[in-house]
């Protein structure tokens, strides 16, 4: 899996990597700040930052003892892009679904069968 898209979504696939972004939406945190809330190890968490990392969802980056994990926007910007394309269509869906429960609460429903 290569395309930038399909990276995006496999990383936001999973809870606690969503978890780990809305963190580092608040501003950077170290990787002993982004585990403290879970339940899991070090090394468990470094595994989510890679793979965050490798969707380009977040950089790391050094100054002097302290490693700061940065959230990178762009692939989210890129994901709801595509997502938007599809609320077009769900909107007008809920649209035609909204007037046929008006008809049917008139009593009066649509007879174009």
């Amino acid at each position: 899996m290569s395309d930038p898209l399909s990276l995006t979504f496999a990383a936001l696939a999973d809870p606690t990597r969503r978890a780990i972004l809305a963190r580092l939406s608040e501003g950077d945190a170290t990787v002993n700040e982004i585990a403290a809330p879970f339940d899991m190890s070090l090394p468990a968490v470094s595994k989510h930052l890679k793979v965050l990392e490798a969707a380009g969802l977040i950089t790391r980056s050094r100054t002097a003892q302290w490693r700061p994990c940065h959230l990178e926007a762009a692939p989210l910007k890129d994901a709801n892009g595509w997502i938007s394309g599809y609320r077009r269509f769900w909107e007008a869906s809920f649209d035609r679904l909204d007037d046929y429960l008006r008809e049917l609460q008139a009593g009066e429903p649509d007879k174009k069968n």
